[in-house]
């Protein structure tokens, strides 16, 4: 008994239905391939050389530092000096690390470190601060996170490098860490300075 006229035989129905199911595991096999592949800080911005955005963010309520309230984020006051923008959050595992090397970061007076809020609850974002020691002479409140979106965020932690001119010359994405501080953000710190 053979096949009639339009239909298929049962090896070539096989095939046909296993056909999606390995593009399926291909596609799979390629998206964690480059998921697990090379160091996730390497994801290149598309901002780098562009100007920082130009958003402004209120001061989060209630922060001071050497006695007089901090402000919030202003986009003019990237011009003219370099300055460090850490995107971090008090409910961010990493940024609770990183913390330190930022307020040891802040005794370098010719950086300005400016931080941007994430998604958190002003009372918690104080209370990290005050646990770790404010390093941000301005520190903006982004609670719906559109403003990290036109930074380009990934996730938090952040850091980017605005150069004097107000554009923004290196990213790192993911936490500061002793390795990558001294071998790659220094050495862009240094580069932003000339």
């Amino acid at each position: 008994m053979g096949t009639q006229a339009g239909e298929t035989s049962p090896p070539t129905r096989r095939w046909l239905v296993m056909l999606p199911l390995i593009g399926f595991g291909v596609i799979a096999a390629l998206f964690l391939l480059r998921l697990y592949s090379g160091d996730p800080s390497k994801i290149p911005s598309a901002l780098i050389g562009r100007p920082a955005p130009q958003t402004a963010l209120p001061a989060l309520e209630g922060l001071s530092r050497d006695g007089a309230a901090v402000p919030g984020l202003d986009p003019s006051i990237f011009k003219g000096r370099v300055s460090l923008v850490n995107v971090w959050a008090s409910w961010c595992v990493p940024c609770h690390d990183e913390a330190p090397l930022l307020t040891e970061m802040a005794k370098d007076k010719r950086l300005q470190l400016v931080g941007i809020n994430y998604k958190d609850v002003p009372e918690n974002a104080r209370r990290f601060l005050g646990r770790y020691g404010n390093p941000f002479s301005a520190v903006g409140v982004d609670s719906n996170g559109r403003a990290s979106i036109e930074w380009g965020v990934y996730g938090v932690p952040e850091t980017f490098i605005v150069g004097r001119d107000g554009t923004i010359v290196y990213k790192l994405v993911g936490p500061i860490t002793p390795q990558n501080l001294d071998r790659v953000l220094k050495v862009e710190i240094e580069k932003a300075l000339k």
